[in-house]
């Protein structure tokens, strides 16, 4: 029986087909990519904590991440321990989690050089979306040894310079809490810096932006006040 290509029967069985193989196989490839595309994931992570130690435009991101990793651990918010290892992958949403109790916050413990360094996580809001980054604190637990940061949506020229290293450089060796006080946080990007020890000037034009890092900083070390009293504490001769 000859089929009659243009009957609207046809038509609407040949798109279904089609529709069903085309589904299939981007499926299939989904599927084939994955791996690769969970490899790159997790090097884009590993080279902005790498970028927080100052270590930028590495040939071999994995290689050089397992070369400066001591450990990379998780601890709640009242300082204890409750993983000693994998914090790379605590995701988003448990660092951010609204209940405390349920709060798992990663450190990397990482050694450069001849430093033992604590990279802590960075999350935020700017202007039109998400920022993002990484601080890498001494073993003081309070003076910035390097920081990265990232956004998903600032303005181009503005809020977007916050990507850049020349504004990420002003933040190493800021105070980011007093000696023996980790309950308040003073890192901060400020329109008129008044304590140039903790604070880094604002990008003009980019206010907004500039408040969230402010803000970032503050939500994002809060929750590891404990943690860096305790590590002090077991300093102490």
């Amino acid at each position: 029986m000859k089929l009659n290509t243009n009957s609207n029967i046809y038509t609407i069985v040949y798109a279904s087909v089609m529709v069903i193989v085309v589904a299939f196989c981007l499926a299939f490839i989904s599927d084939l990519l994955r791996p690769l595309q969970d490899d790159n994931v997790a090097n884009d992570k590993r080279s902005q904590i790498l970028a927080a130690l100052n270590i930028r435009n590495v040939e071999n991101v994995q290689e050089e991440y397992d070369r400066v990793l001591l450990r990379d651990i998780v601890v709640d918010v009242n300082g204890n321990t409750v993983q000693e290892s994998n914090g790379f992958q605590v995701e988003s949403k448990e660092i951010l989690a609204k209940n405390d109790a349920d709060k798992r916050l990663p450190v990397y413990v990482c050694k450069v050089e001849s430093d033992t360094l604590y990279v802590i996580p960075l999350f935020g809001r700017g202007l039109w979306g998400e920022l993002w980054g990484y601080l890498a604190l001494k073993n003081d637990f309070r003076t910035v040894y390097g920081v990265y940061m990232s956004h998903a949506s600032e303005t181009a020229g503005l809020g977007a310079r916050i990507t850049e290293e020349q504004f990420q450089e002003k933040f190493i060796g800021k105070m980011v809490f007093n000696e023996g006080d980790f309950a308040e946080v003073l890192l901060g990007v400020k329109k008129k810096v008044e304590t140039p020890d903790s604070e880094v000037d604002a990008i003009t034009g980019a206010t907004l932006t500039s408040d969230g890092v402010d803000d970032m900083f503050k939500t994002s070390l809060t929750p590891y006040n404990k943690f860096f009293e305790s590590l002090t504490e077991s300093v102490q001769p």
